[in-house]
């Protein structure tokens, strides 16, 4: 059911309204972890992969594809800048969090989930957070009604399975489930046997979200943020050979069913009109090397680029560019597509404009709001580049075809290289960034640095939050 509602325009202090809409959709954003732009069969991939992706394809046939969204390359900070709208250098969320402690988003930070809950969205989490394990800053301490997943990352469920690992004094990882307002409950340790298992009952959680939902007189947020591909690579038992061409494939299928079925409720709910759903993912592919040789029993699997160079924790496209459908019928024209430079951070404001939200003005703010480009009233984006980081790095700057490296490295345990010499590609004639036209094209960085230029004065005006800073925190 559509919802037209009367908006108020009694605002905090704090916050500035996005542009109003009238028509509130129900909002499904699954995003997929380290899984690559060439993955989906809407992107050249599917079958080639060993495993044609219908339920996915049918997202971007029906909707809006777009070759060219990024996210930041690592899991931690583009989950901040997802949830943010923001670098996550701002955050204190540049890195993957190592060790113990408190870590990850301040209670300071302004969430998506916190956002539309604002604007009177049902919220709920089904899946892998990686913004905090800690009171505080929980899931459900950040703007979302109800949490199943794992706090933190997927590796973690490999090690009660390691040799001294029990006598090494580490906390297990558990698998949790909490609501607003209450502190989140162990549900059962994540180990090795639970995990070709648990996007089986996040799917299932979901969707029973959803059901719960669709009678109420408010619209849902649904944020499913699967632990697949993540290492290790282990897919349900419905799905084990049942591809015929090995773990990969036989996941891409668990992939395509598990979003098929999300899809197959909004039909059965009658909501599907009324569901603007997005397919994405968090980071690039993981893959050895190339020319590394894998001495265990099992096969490697790589995961796929497509045409783009580079693996998850490079500054590379493959590691910028992940696969992203969107699809809203009626309002999001069917069979679009287009190369428009967009972010993961851009979402925010977007989601912002089209549910009746408000975005932060009380700090710096990085998103653009996509909404009438994703509706098809412009053609442009609005935004021609951003900054590369790894880590709190800055590895280049990318600006419409161009991208400038200051650093390289080929792998996330690769040799950093360092450039006197900035290095430059033309992604449209050379995506797999090997052929260095900072000459004649000297002029390209004169362009492609004024964002970073801006965007460092600000870091100096409003210095970012310290990774580990413990709340309550306020900027000085």
């Amino acid at each position: 059911m559509v919802r037209t509602i009367l908006l108020s325009f009694v605002l905090a202090t704090t916050l500035v309204p996005a542009a109003f809409a009238a028509d509130r959709p129900n909002i499904v954003l699954v995003s997929m972890d380290n899984f690559g732009w060439g993955e989906p069969g809407f992107n050249g991939g599917g079958i080639v992969r060993g495993a044609e992706t219908p339920r996915l394809d049918q997202i971007a046939d029906e909707g809006l594809r777009l070759t060219n969204f990024n996210v930041e390359v690592q899991c931690t900070p583009s989950r901040s800048a997802l949830m943010t709208g923001r670098y996550a250098i701002r955050s204190g969320n540049a890195t993957v969090p190592v060790g113990e402690g408190i870590y990850c988003l301040v209670q300071w930070e302004v969430t998506m989930a916190e956002m539309l809950s604002k604007a009177g969205y049902a919220t709920g989490m089904f899946g892998k957070w990686h913004l905090g394990r800690t009171p505080g800053r929980f899931p459900t301490d950040q703007g979302f009604d109800e949490w199943y997943g794992v706090p933190n990352s997927t590796d973690e469920s490999v090690y009660s399975s390691m040799p001294g690992f029990e006598e090494s004094g580490v906390a297990e990882t558990y698998v949790m489930e909490g609501r607003k307002g209450k502190k989140p409950k162990k549900v059962r340790p994540y180990r090795l046997d639970y995990r070709p298992l648990i996007d089986a009952d996040l799917t299932e959680k979901a969707i029973d979200f959803m059901k719960r939902q669709a009678g109420e007189d408010k619209p849902f947020f649904v944020y499913l943020p699967y632990t697949a591909t993540h290492f290790p690579t282990l897919p349900h038992p419905d799905f084990v050979g049942k591809s015929g061409n090995g773990p990969w494939a036989d996941l891409l299928m668990q992939i395509d069913a598990y979003t098929g079925a999300l899809l197959d409720t909004l039909d059965e709910l009658g909501i599907a009109d009324d569901t603007l759903f997005i397919f994405t993912a968090d980071n690039g592919p993981e893959a050895l090397d190339s020319g590394v040789s894998n001495m265990t029993v099992e096969t490697a699997v790589h995961g796929s680029a497509g045409p783009w160079r580079g693996t998850l924790f490079t500054g590379f496209e493959g590691s910028l560019r992940v696969p992203f459908a969107v699809r809203w019928p009626g309002k999001i024209a069917a069979g679009r597509s287009s190369d428009e430079i967009v972010h993961a951070m851009d979402l925010f404001p977007t989601l912002a404009a089209i549910a009746g939200g408000k975005v932060p003005r009380d700090r710096p703010f990085d998103g653009i709001d996509m909404s009438r480009f994703l509706l098809g009233k412009a053609e442009k984006s609005g935004r021609e580049g951003f900054v590369v980081y790894m880590g709190n790095d800055v590895f280049g700057v990318k600006w419409r075809q161009w991208k400038l490296h200051f650093k390289e490295q080929d792998g996330w345990s690769s040799i950093l290289r360092t450039y006197t010499m900035p290095r430059l590609y033309n992604l449209m004639s050379d995506p797999e960034e090997r052929d260095n036209v900072l000459f004649p094209h000297t002029w390209v960085p004169k362009a492609a640095l004024r964002q970073l230029e801006e965007h460092v004065a600000s870091l100096r005006e409003n210095p970012p939050i310290p990774m580990g800073t413990p709340d309550p925190y306020s900027p000085k």
